[in-house]
């Protein structure tokens, strides 16, 4: 679990709670009990924003979920498992749906082979575009050619260039900063380094990746108008080898790594 403190935890556990898939009643009602250890409807719904006669049906759903334990006394009180009981349980819940789904998902035949994507395909924001590229990364099997700015080598990126590299995937970097180089030679020595063909950093440019020669993908940094000090990255990608961005950047890495090790000769 995140150490970070949170301004203000019953609000954000009534709303992770919800996004689990509680009611907003229900999520009221275990938060009320965390608070009281245990309680009646009365003392729940005194505190809990929630109408008396509803705590029952809160407390029905919570049990189903195996949250909430009742003690059938006069009047009924009401207990919650503690908060790191809920937060292993809802991690086991979340694994088992991810692996339901990934399953379900790999079980689906594509109506077009995943290998040869028409076109090119955009793609918007970090957090998807990360997700992108370590899914390249993660498929790769012979080569990878990738070039970033610094603020976008994550250490997933870099998890998984290593992971690449243990499989025996030739790695080649360039338009990194001295100390980021360090970094990577460092966890990566495997890794080929080459010059880019324009000082990357000058350029709005973020990432450029081309993988086994069939899948590429460029992003580009662009401010962000609501932040002066914020840039949003978008992308483009494509995959198979008669793809259109595919054939021009391969062209071009293989003209400029070609160039470079002639020079290294």
């Amino acid at each position: 679990m995140s150490s970070d403190p949170i301004d203000d935890p019953q609000t954000a556990a009534i709303e992770q709670l919800e996004q689990f898939g509680l009611s907003a009643y229900a999520a009221r009602t275990f938060v009320a009990l965390e608070k009281l250890g245990t309680g009646t409807a009365i003392q729940v719904s005194s505190i809990a924003d929630v109408p008396r006669t509803r705590v029952y049906d809160a407390v029905a759903e919570l049990g189903d979920r195996g949250l909430v334990d009742v003690q059938h006394t006069v009047p009924k009180e009401f207990w919650a498992i503690s908060a790191e009981s809920t937060g292993r349980k809802f991690e086991r819940e979340m694994a088992h749906r991810t692996a339901t789904l990934t399953a379900a998902l790999g079980d689906l035949e594509p109506v077009e082979s995943r290998d040869e994507q028409r076109g090119v395909w955009t793609v918007d924001g970090r957090p998807a575009i990360t997700d992108r590229v370590v899914e390249f990364l993660e498929t790769a099997e012979d080569e990878i050619v990738y070039m970033s700015v610094e603020e976008l080598l994550t250490g997933e990126v870099v998890d998984s260039l290593h992971a690449a590299a243990d499989r025996g995937v030739e790695i080649k970097l360039a338009g990194l900063s001295p100390t980021v180089q360090a970094r990577l030679q460092e966890r990566i020595p495997e890794a080929e380094l080459f010059d880019s063909l324009w000082l990357w950093s000058d350029t709005p440019a973020g990432r450029l990746l081309m993988v086994d020669g069939t899948e590429t993908l460029v992003s580009v940094l662009i401010d962000d108008e609501q932040s002066s000090d914020s840039q949003q990255e978008t992308a483009i990608w494509g995959a198979g080898e008669t793809n259109s961005l595919v054939v021009v950047l391969k062209a071009i890495f293989t003209w400029r790594l070609g160039a470079t090790g002639e020079e290294d000769c």
